[in-house]
């Protein structure tokens, strides 16, 4: 019997990470996942059956919280590869910017130290389009080479996203000697729910399938499919050109949330009754912003145009993300059948 390389996979129960540690055993490698508490193992395996997997020898689990540095090297130990999804997200009453930062950023730096102790050939972080496109407009898509400019329009998530990044390959500068950086940056991430924990994007389709979404806000983003995330986050594993190398996960240039809505009433036809179709223009949305908190939250992003190019990751790893539409009705019919919506 070979033996098997071993996989960390950090904050296991995500919606990224599960569709990681799905990919990674499909192909034949061990898996550790860290999770903060074992509580959310069975949640993992539930989430892995979902996905249609049965045997889950190749699983194990371990405790790792990305506030402290303690257990982070016993997690690592004898793994050849890691992939480090998690990201500290801040419960509803973070204040302050600090809040996001300074967990992002230490947590990156715990599991990037710990690696390198424990020998690890390649660490892949999950960055975000967060650390690429914002602080900046641009009508041409973005690239890797673009990093978001930090200033007061970005939101703390993108400035956690793109500070923890920066950090990270700082490190790998100053002391990843022997040790290989790969990240991934996806955009809006869509794609079948195997739970009722999944990815801030798919709240859009909820909201338009549940009625919750009146009308269409004006804003054009990029979107990938969850499982195209996780193949190229095993790609940029393993394939030796993606040593180094930051990669755009993204399908397509860009969709408007009236796209999406299009999208939904030719697959689901009666079923979509409640998807609006209507774009709204922004000054409605900014004049009902001023009584509603839940479009005071979308206000900032009117008009915004983030396209983006995965081209890097086609020509170079050999990527081939689906169709958006494809991830679209794959989101609504994962949403229907769990009855989320």
């Amino acid at each position: 019997m070979e033996h098997k390389e071993t996989v960390l996979v950090t904050g296991g129960s995500g919606f990224i990470a599960s569709y990681c540690i799905l990919t990674l055993l499909r192909k034949g490698y061990n898996v550790k996942a860290t999770l903060r508490t074992l509580q959310k193992a069975e949640l993992v395996k539930q989430m892995l059956h979902e996905g249609g997997l049965r045997d889950l020898e190749g699983l194990s689990f371990v405790i790792a919280d990305l506030q402290q540095e303690a257990g982070w090297e016993q997690a690592l130990a004898g793994c050849r590869y890691a992939i480090h999804v998690a990201s500290p997200t801040p419960h509803t009453e973070a204040r302050s910017e600090d809040d996001f930062v300074i967990p992002a950023r230490n947590g990156v730096l715990f599991v990037l130290r710990a690696a390198k102790k424990a020998g690890v050939k390649r660490v892949v972080l999950t960055s975000a389009f967060g650390a690429v496109g914002f602080g900046t407009v641009k009508t041409s898509p973005y690239t890797e080479e673009d990093w978001t400019v930090l200033n007061d329009t970005v939101f703390p998530y993108q400035k956690s996203k793109t500070i923890s990044e920066r950090a990270a390959w700082d490190f790998m500068k100053k002391e990843g000697q022997g040790m290989e950086l790969a990240v991934v940056n996806p955009t809006g991430v869509l794609g079948p729910v195997l739970s009722g924990d999944f990815s801030h994007s798919i709240q859009n389709i909820k909201q338009m399938l549940n009625g919750s979404m009146k009308a269409c806000p004006k804003i054009i983003s990029a979107y990938v499919d969850v499982r195209d995330v996780a193949d190229l986050h095993v790609k940029a594993m393993t394939l030796p050109q993606a040593a180094g190398q930051r990669f755009i996960a993204a399908s397509g240039e860009g969709l408007s949330l009236v796209d999406i809505a299009r999208v939904l009433h030719k697959h689901l036809g009666a079923k979509a009754s409640t998807v609006p179709t209507r774009e709204l223009p922004n000054w409605l949305i900014r004049l009902m912003a001023v009584f509603n908190p839940k479009l005071r939250a979308v206000a900032p992003y009117l008009g915004m145009v983030k396209r983006a190019s995965s081209q890097k990751a086609i020509s170079l790893l050999g990527w081939q993300p689906r169709s958006t539409a494809e991830s679209i009705t794959a989101t609504a019919d994962s949403l229907i059948k769990f009855g989320i919506v």
